[in-house]
């Protein structure tokens, strides 16, 4: 399964020009069968929607995955999930409220894509440690209650290794792997992040760095390679 998570920068190239036909062309480039997107819709403007659903679908082959029952809100508080067609959403998605100023906010969804049931939470957190100390809380909150092989990604605006929301979660997901995905011109920070639980389930991670993606937003994709467990862990 490939899993890929993208802050899109509201659909605004390096150079500030918006042109969100250059996020799809990216997307396509990727083939994902799941792809997590931050800042893909403006969390004041909930209302107007970044991509037409049919032209993101014929561009890309992915849908976005519904959150609330707004006709032309296609995410949660900016956060957006793209996934292919034929995937089976096994309970209704959720739209989590995890604080910060900006707001900031998570989507939580069960999925299946074919090679059996997972739980995405996709997010993008906020820019003060202290608060993504909190979210990443929230986030863990979350997953209480079910135990199923779980993908936790987006921007997490945390650089550091195990520093504020990553030394939360690695308890749990174990120490998160860095690519440098900021900015996207010259990328040296580890902003974006995909993590799984159980351990081992993300088997390959990369940086899509081509020369569309390096202007089409400020940050690079992080893409990864899943495999999901047969048998959970007790």
């Amino acid at each position: 399964m490939r899993v890929a998570t993208y802050n899109v920068h509201r659909g605004r190239s390096t150079l500030g020009v918006f042109d969100p036909a250059r996020i799809a062309a990216v997307i396509a480039e990727i083939r994902p069968d799941v792809i997590a997107l931050q800042e893909a819709q403006h969390y004041l403007r909930p209302g107007k929607a970044m991509f037409d659903a049919a032209w993101i679908r014929r561009e890309t082959g992915l849908r976005p995955l519904r959150v609330t029952a707004r006709e032309a809100e296609q995410g949660w508080r900016s956060n957006v999930v793209l996934i292919r067609p034929e995937a089976r959403v096994l309970r209704p998605p959720e739209g989590l409220r995890i604080g910060g100023m900006e707001p900031r906010g998570a989507i939580l969804a069960e999925l299946d894509l074919g090679e059996g049931a997972f739980r995405l939470i996709a997010t993008h957190l906020s820019l003060g440690a202290r608060r993504r100390v909190r979210q990443g809380e929230a986030l863990l909150a979350a997953m209480a209650g079910r135990a199923m092989p779980t993908l936790v990604l987006g921007d997490f605006n945390e650089w550091r290794a195990g520093g504020s929301v990553l030394g939360v979660l690695e308890p749990v997901f174990g120490r998160a792997p860095a690519a440098a995905t900021f900015p996207s011109f010259h990328p040296v920070a580890s902003l974006d992040r995909i993590l799984g639980w159980p351990r081992g389930v993300v088997t390959g991670l990369t940086v899509h760095d081509t020369p569309l993606a390096r202007r089409a937003s400020d940050h690079l994709p992080l893409v990864a390679s899943v495999a999901l467990p047969e048998v959970m862990p007790e």
